[in-house]
């Protein structure tokens, strides 16, 4: 019982060091959507974008924070990491439906 605790702790620390460099990736991402939102014509829709994409990236930063938190600290840290994930996965859903939701004009 004891191995089955620690393969899960393993395997649950895993998913952290996929999460950390693919939230950063996303916040700059995030950046580069943003910095060419900013060099078009201003108006509403690109106003919007810009505040929902910045929202985005803080999720993606969040996620990125408690990942390396849970990679870093020595306790247990199966909560921080099932944050990270969650947050994580809410930010790529927000972006696809940022995404979805300005490409098809719907705003």
């Amino acid at each position: 019982m004891n191995t089955k605790n620690s393969m899960k702790q393993h395997n649950s620390n895993n998913i952290s060091h996929h999460i950390l460099p693919n939230s950063a990736t996303m916040v700059g991402v995030c950046i580069m959507v943003i910095s060419i939102v900013k060099s078009m014509a201003p108006g509403l829709t690109n106003y919007l974008i810009d505040k929902a994409v910045a929202i985005d990236s803080l999720l993606f930063m969040i996620s990125a924070l408690l990942s390396f938190l849970s990679i870093r600290l020595e306790r247990s840290t199966v909560g921080l990491e099932r944050w990270a994930e969650i947050i994580f996965l809410l930010g790529l859903v927000s972006m696809t439906l940022i995404t979805v939701i300005f490409s098809f004009e719907i705003i």
